[in-house]
């Protein structure tokens, strides 16, 4: 799948190698015979062959133009090395190792998914020490789905018991079943959370894998799946909602369940509705009373929209292993989603053949991503004068000169190139910030090349192509230095996660507003948002402010109501 060709096309390679060889060969003039023209023809052919191979393959489209990547101050581009095929990492900087420190398993075939290895190379070491324990749990947690994992004589046992309508009293494993909601960047958050509860209580993840999400991710663990095999008991995802009657909460309503019943006694599964209704999570399970008697259930089936990891910290018996886990709080989904999300050799094949052509050679990777909500409408002209304040005021790209003055005036960055990656929907915003940088130059004399993936004009939760497209923009980001994005947006969420960048977020105006009196303000973390927290007290049951009693906790720059993990 291609996407569209950019506006901005690549800087022209620099020709001056290809003068001197025509020079060169002038010199030779008539005495040189057929037969050594002929060679040294083959020779210089094998050579090109070998200096330009890794550009060989077809590129990723994106919107297309007649016009080349302006040259401000006439200035020329700074020269780079373009590699050869044989070479995997790209022209910038690496981190060359490749297991993260041990977060991931060095148990996959390299050959088997090409970006779990490699897609590290194309970003900065992380700022985040990885934990010795939690690379501990994870190669247990490997262990044990391997061993209860689909295919295995425990999985079919399990799901025998599930289908007779009994909870095994004392089972060997346990299991949670994630539920899609959503679009994607709201599914890998949740996937994320799930993930971190599995770790804690014990059970083997399955994730149920719709046929808009089929081929965007490898598998993470080794040796075994986390795709919920075909013909699951409890498949159908259209009954899952908050008024389900096997909803953890509706049971304890309807006194189906009781805080002190025995495992014997429970129903076969349960469902926990983790979704935001009026901005709170519908589920009250983070109390310990509500952990115990989960606990018990062997099968657990759980949908959400929302990043949940948060409340998980504010669970009392999770606190101290979740501090040896992560001892940086912030780094959670930095960590995890690293760890779980891998995309599939056609998706990485995207992001790497991209990334290569557009933007591997410049200086500094700036990232825009803009999103516009349904149910807060900001219309084109107030968006882009938010972004463009929001680059002024943080000095995100370098000034515009005059137009009518090439001449620069020189300030060591002279010719140095930086590269706008613009992630939206729409193609207004790259049109207009291409067309600033293309009519003038910069005071400073740097280059800003300007790019735009795709441009879909609408979300397509249920297209796959769409979502390939989605992953492929997301991980593009991820790469960039310095990220700027909208409010409220999961998308933009896993991509400075991944980064482990605190971006720029450009806030919404207030609902009475059309314009945001502040363009943006810096994330204090790198972690996502919670945008709905839950109702804490447990056995007081009364609404408590987390983010005034714990110190790792504090409340959204975007979602003023919402919660974040961060370190002081």
């Amino acid at each position: 799948m291609d996407m569209k060709r950019a506006r901005s096309p690549r800087a022209p390679a620099d020709g001056g190698d290809d003068d001197k060889r025509r020079a060169a060969s002038a010199k030779w003039g008539g005495a040189v015979r057929p037969k050594m023209v002929l060679v040294g023809f083959l020779i210089t052919l094998a050579l090109l062959a070998f200096t330009f191979g890794g550009r060989s393959a077809p590129l990723p489209s994106t919107p297309s133009s007649p016009t080349s990547v302006p040259k401000a101050g006439g200035a020329t581009p700074k020269k780079t090395v373009i590699p050869s095929k044989n070479v995997t990492a790209p022209a910038t900087t690496p981190s060359q190792d490749k297991l993260l420190g041990g977060l991931l398993s060095a148990a996959f075939e390299e050959s088997s998914c090409q970006s779990r290895y490699k897609s590290s190379l194309y970003r900065k070491p992380s700022p985040f020490p990885l934990s010795p324990y939690l690379v501990k749990k994870l190669r247990k947690y490997e262990a044990y789905h391997k061993k209860c994992g689909p295919g295995t004589h425990r999985y079919r046992t399990a799901v025998e018991q599930l289908q007779a309508g009994r909870n095994a009293d004392s089972s060997e494993c346990k299991y949670v079943v994630w539920f899609p909601c959503n679009g994607l960047g709201n599914r890998m958050l949740t996937i994320a959370s799930t993930f971190l509860y599995a770790l804690l209580s014990g059970r083997v993840m399955l994730v149920n894998v719709p046929r808009e999400q089929e081929g965007l991710f490898c598998e993470p663990f080794p040796g075994t799946s986390w795709v919920l095999p075909g013909g699951f008991p409890e498949g159908n995802p259209m009954k899952l909602n908050v008024g389900a009657p096997e909803s953890y909460v509706n049971m304890l309503k309807n006194g189906v369940i009781r805080h002190d019943t025995p495992a014997a006694s429970l129903p076969a599964h349960v469902y926990l509705h983790v979704e935001q209704t009026r901005l709170r999570l519908s589920d009250n399970i983070f109390c310990d009373d509500d952990q115990r008697l989960l606990r018990k259930f062997s099968w657990m089936i759980l949908k959400s929209d929302s990043y949940f990891a948060p409340a998980l910290f504010l669970t009392p018996m999770y606190e101290k292993e979740l501090a040896r886990m992560f001892p940086q709080r912030e780094a959670v989904f930095h960590h995890l989603g690293r760890y779980l999300f891998h995309p599939t050799d056609r998706v990485w094949g995207i992001v790497r053949r991209y990334y290569e052509a557009y933007l591997a050679r410049v200086d500094e990777k700036i990232g825009f991503q803009i999103r516009i909500f349904p149910e807060k409408p900001v219309k084109f002209e107030n968006m882009y004068d938010q972004l463009t304040r929001c680059i002024r005021e943080q000095r995100l790209l370098p000034e515009l000169g005059d137009p009518a003055s090439p001449a620069m005036n020189a300030t060591g960055h002279d010719g140095k190139v930086k590269a706008v990656l613009i992630a939206s929907l729409y193609s207004g915003y790259y049109d207009k910030i291409r067309g600033l940088y293309y009519e003038s130059p910069t005071k400073t004399g740097e280059i800003v090349a300007v790019y735009q993936p795709s441009h879909e004009e609408k979300q397509e939760y249920a297209s796959n192509e769409h979502n390939q497209k989605a992953l492929a923009e997301i991980y593009l980001l991820s790469y960039c230095d310095k990220i700027a994005m909208s409010a409220w947006s999961t998308f933009g969420y896993v991509a400075y996660g991944f980064a482990g960048v605190k971006p720029w977020i450009l806030l919404r105006p207030d609902w009475n507003k059309e314009v945001s009196d502040v363009a943006c303000v810096r994330s204090t973390s790198v972690e996502p948002c919670l945008h709905s927290p839950p109702i804490l007290g447990c056995r007081a049951k009364k609404e408590v402010d987390v983010a005034r009693v714990k110190p790792y906790v504090r409340h959204c720059e975007d979602v003023g109501f919402g919660l974040k993990l961060f370190d002081s």
